[in-house]
């Protein structure tokens, strides 16, 4: 049986959903197909927005001899036979998928014919080609980005394809409901579609058949793509940015995942980077909740972290210590300080040991001369780093 997403598969540019920034009407790739001049690309976006679609769209309308390929799954020899066939004719197209994990030998076999241009190279990637793309890979390519598909795009691509289906009825909230679940995936939406098709009697698609399928949405949460570690780092500016709201909302989002490991590590970094000195005794509260959340496991733990996150988002907020250590580390990769003072190496018979002094305290130089008027702890200005600067400056007699 034929999947029906691989039968609606668009033929032409303007059967492509979503991307009129590059398919529209005077708009980049249009116009390279329209002037018969074709370069390589790189195609990047989530999932479902089109990439496949759009490079099979290309290597059809530019009419050349096209040759698909994994980076992961295809070894070297097939990367070979590819680069042979382009021997025989003009130009190929070859499409590889993955793009980010090709390996160094594969990219040394086609790095020259995508230079003299028997090769037209169209990569395709969900990952950001700026951070995970080989540089000599992109620097030969045009790099565009798909956008997400909103829900109209989804609709419009569910009404196509309702069309396909013998004797099916799909209700406009049912559509909508698709289009939500769907998160920008067209693909998702499209199999969800299908499967509630075939698993309904009388192939009437409702929103209560849907959701005896799955009540689920499709939040595109694959810990090995950048939308997860956006995810985990839009959790942590909503806490330093005190939003309590939008905290708990992308709480919500990442236990959908079921993976408590990176939630944790994110919110002990958080505790310890973005709020600091100005409530210290969130390091071992938030140890406790994160036992708590251990002890019980999903689904439970959720409680536990949703009380950690409201009160992180809640509290004051100070960087002060981490600004300190960037300070520190400027000066060491600067070269700064290298000498350590002779009376506090090891053994050193001139140290004095502060605790045989009155409130074990004695004025001593401890940073190296050439930064010993240096100043890395600035504190911020709340209860806790006020009292505790005022403390250290009777002691000290700093300022």
């Amino acid at each position: 049986m034929d999947i029906l997403a691989d039968k609606l598969r668009p033929q032409t540019l303007d059967d492509i959903l979503g991307q009129d920034h590059l398919v529209g009407k005077g708009k980049i790739i249009r116009n390279l197909i329209e002037n018969n001049k074709m370069v390589s690309l790189i195609l990047y976006g989530r999932p479902g927005t089109g990439k496949t679609s759009l490079a099979r769209v290309i290597a059809k309308e530019i009419d050349k001899e096209v040759v698909f390929l994994n980076a992961v799954i295809n070894n070297k020899a097939d990367f070979e036979n590819a680069i042979a066939k382009s021997k025989g004719f003009e130009e190929i197209v070859l499409i590889i998928d993955e793009i980010h994990r090709m390996n160094k030998d594969k990219q040394d076999i086609l790095l020259p014919y995508v230079e003299n241009g028997s090769v037209i190279l169209i990569g395709l990637t969900t990952s950001n080609p700026y951070m995970k793309v080989n540089p000599a890979i992109r620097s030969r390519c045009q790099v565009f980005e798909l956008h997400e598909l909103t829900e109209s795009d989804i609709i419009k691509g569910l009404n196509k394809a309702i069309k396909m289906l013998d004797n099916a009825t799909l209700t406009k909230d049912a559509a909508k409901y698709i289009a939500s679940y769907a998160c920008g995936d067209l693909r998702s939406a499209i199999n969800l579609l299908e499967i509630a098709y075939y698993s309904s009697k009388d192939h009437k698609i409702t929103i209560d058949v849907l959701k005896d399928i799955n009540s689920k949405p499709n939040l595109y949460l694959d810990g090995n793509d950048d939308a997860y570690y956006d995810m985990l780092s839009a959790l942590q500016k909503s806490i330093r940015g005190s939003d309590v709201d939008a905290s708990i909302y992308y709480l919500a989002r990442l236990l959908t995942m079921g993976d408590l490991d990176s939630i944790e590590r994110r919110l002990s970094v958080i505790a310890y980077e973005d709020i600091g000195l100005a409530n210290p005794g969130i390091g071992p509260r938030l140890d406790s909740a994160i036992n708590a959340a251990e002890r019980v496991g999903l689904p439970e733990a959720q409680i536990p972290l949703a009380y950690i996150v409201c009160e992180m988002a809640l509290s004051p907020k100070s960087n002060s210590t981490n600004m300190a250590l960037n300070r520190a580390m400027e000066d060491i990769n600067m070269g700064h300080g290298k000498k350590i003072p002779n009376h506090i190496k090891t053994n050193s018979k001139d140290y004095k040991y502060p605790h045989e002094y009155f409130n074990s305290y004695v004025v001593q130089q401890y940073l190296p001369d050439d930064i010993k008027d240096h100043k890395y702890y600035i504190p911020k200005d709340n209860n806790v780093e006020n009292n505790l600067n005022k403390i250290y400056k009777e002691r000290t007699g700093k300022k």
